[in-house]
């Protein structure tokens, strides 16, 4: 009889604690410098040391001296999904703390503001690490902004705070797991398994022989060209290094946080412009193809069909945009540019805005509700379904019509020349009618929750928040934030995001009775498929 291994959970979950201290003592360091000391021992001190002390507590009282044997696929998911929360939670209290919400230390406040500077603090911690970038920063809502004072409420923050709200988005960009993975691969083993659980598409790619070796090259990928960005908007730009070091962790994380509430329109910069449109491409392709063109393998790379599904893709809606806005008699260049930017943006779920496309043609927002429920590639830092995914859903559809006009005939589903499995297929499938289904509970339940809204806004709000895109349409499109939200309505576009940024199963899994229970059998060696179709029983099943 085995059941869930809680003391693997415990070294996996202390660790991630562990290792979140380090970037909230950076960033309580950077406060000390541009703001104050008092202010970096109250937003950073105190939850570093929380942190800390819940990671030794875990992995000195709640692990055994063998918990070093191998992970299995229950405790990689069950360890994935748990920890999105739990680095939630602590990332809040920065904001909580430090006063960018009305919270424990802010001076003659009353326990309903409190708690909603909670509840505020909770939603904008799970924007950043899910990399979703809604952003709830508001004059109504933080004390630092004064109605009609304060022209930027959210360049009126603390800058070391602002700081962590980005790098919240740069460490959830490539996944927390992926940093522990340099780690627990070597503390525990299963460093493949918990691979599994987060990163993205039918199959996993090592780059490099042992799997440590595999994180270490994405990740040093990953701050090469969060620094070559950085320095371009700095020395070409013209950004402050504030702005250019803040906008460069929040574009390669496709996370779209800005240090200006107007987001990118505030420096109306063409060069700024199209610095940011290069990278937002770029953290929208696979990582594995960004690798092999670092490695000068041009034609293994541009063979991929996802890849090139990924340019028409892209292509299709940006001059589908165009002749929209041509339509309504703006000019060709203004339309090359808003279309351009605001397209890569959506298509990337990076959620930044150059413009109010809030006030463009129906047929756009058409577009942009596309662009978001689709997402861009797999095993990219963008969010929503992939293109993968769509890509072999499709071809599914296709073999079965071809199968009513041709029976007998034989076909093999493909991806770059590759067979998918029966079992692959299926677990897509399967990903994708969860994801209708929840699409269509989470809209009643914010159409109850949000009675006065339109049909428009409900739908795009649930689109952004499991697309992971932030900036919405209608009432919560680019020119405004989610502010105005009912607390209800906060809790459930965070779960929403949190799911999301799970890609579903691994939520599904986690909140799946079976889970947590004692097996018959041995599940070491079971994999993460299996397990998906003992708890989703198919019709193969008897």
């Amino acid at each position: 009889m085995i059941a869930m291994r809680t003391d693997v959970l415990s070294m996996i979950l202390g660790w991630t604690l562990i290792a979140l201290s380090l970037p909230l003592a950076a960033s309580g360091i950077a406060t000390a410098f541009l703001d104050s000391i008092e202010l970096a021992l109250i937003s950073f001190a105190i939850p570093c040391l929380i942190s800390l002390v819940l990671g030794i507590t875990m992995l000195t009282l709640w692990t055994r001296t063998n918990t070093s044997e191998r992970l299995r696929d229950k405790e990689a998911f069950a360890a994935v999904a748990l920890m999105w929360p739990l680095a939630v939670f602590i990332g809040c209290l920065p904001f909580w703390f430090g006063g960018v919400f009305v919270g424990p230390f802010t001076e003659g406040a009353a326990f309903i503001d409190i708690a909603r500077g909670g509840v505020n603090s909770w939603f904008e911690s799970m924007s950043g690490f899910t990399t979703t970038g809604a952003t709830v920063i508001s004059h109504n809502m933080s004390p630092n902004c004064i109605p009609g004072t304060t022209l930027d409420c959210i360049n009126a923050q603390p800058k070391g705070i602002l700081i962590w709200r980005s790098l919240t988005q740069w460490l959830g960009g490539m996944g927390i797991i992926m940093l522990g993975m340099m780690i627990l691969s070597r503390i525990i083993g299963g460093g493949m398994a918990l691979a599994r659980a987060e990163l993205t598409g039918p199959y996993l790619t090592r780059l490099k022989p042992k799997l440590r070796q595999t994180a270490l090259a994405l990740w040093s990928l990953y701050i090469m060209l969060t620094i070559i960005e950085m320095l371009l908007l700095k020395f070409l730009g013209g950004m402050t290094f504030f702005d250019s070091f803040n906008h460069a962790l929040t574009t390669v994380a496709s996370g779209g946080f800005s240090t200006r509430d107007a987001s990118i329109g505030y420096y109306d910069s063409m060069t700024i412009e199209s610095i940011i449109i290069i990278f937002m491409f770029i953290a929208g392709v696979n990582f594995t193809l960004i690798w092999l063109f670092c490695m000068k393998e041009f034609k293994r790379a541009s063979k991929d069909e996802e890849f090139n599904n990924y340019l028409v893709y892209l292509a299709v809606a940006i001059c589908a945009m165009i002749l929209a806005l041509l339509a309504t008699e703006v000019s060709l260049g203004n339309s090359l540019r808003y279309s351009i930017f605001n397209v890569i943006s959506i298509g990337t779920s990076t959620g930044y805005s150059s413009t109010d496309y809030g006030a463009w043609p129906i047929v756009t927002q058409i577009i942009f509700l596309t662009l978001m429920i689709i997402g861009a590639s797999a095993g990219s830092t963008s969010g929503g379904l992939k293109l993968l995914r769509i890509n072999l859903a499709f071809k599914v559809a296709m073999r079965e019509l071809v199968k009513i006009a041709q029976p007998r005939r034989i076909d093999r589903i493909r991806m770059n020349g590759e067979v998918i499995e029966k079992q692959q297929l299926g677990l897509i499938v399967g990903m994708l009618f969860v994801w209708i289904g929840l699409f269509a509970i989470s809209c009643i339940l914010l159409a109850i929750c949000m009675p006065n809204d339109s049909f428009e806004s409900i739908i795009s709000v649930v689109a952004s928040s499991l697309g992971n895109t932030g900036p919405a349409l209608g009432e919560y499109g680019p020119s405004s934030n989610w502010a105005s939200m009912n607390t209800p309505t906060l809790l459930i576009t965070s779960i929403l995001m949190w799911f999301g940024r799970l890609e579903l199963l691994t939520a599904v899994i986690l909140l799946h009775p079976r889970t947590w229970k004692k097996e018959e059998k041995d599940l070491t060696e079971r994999s993460a498929l299996t397990m998906w179709r003992r708890m989703i029983p198919t019709k193969d099943k008897k």
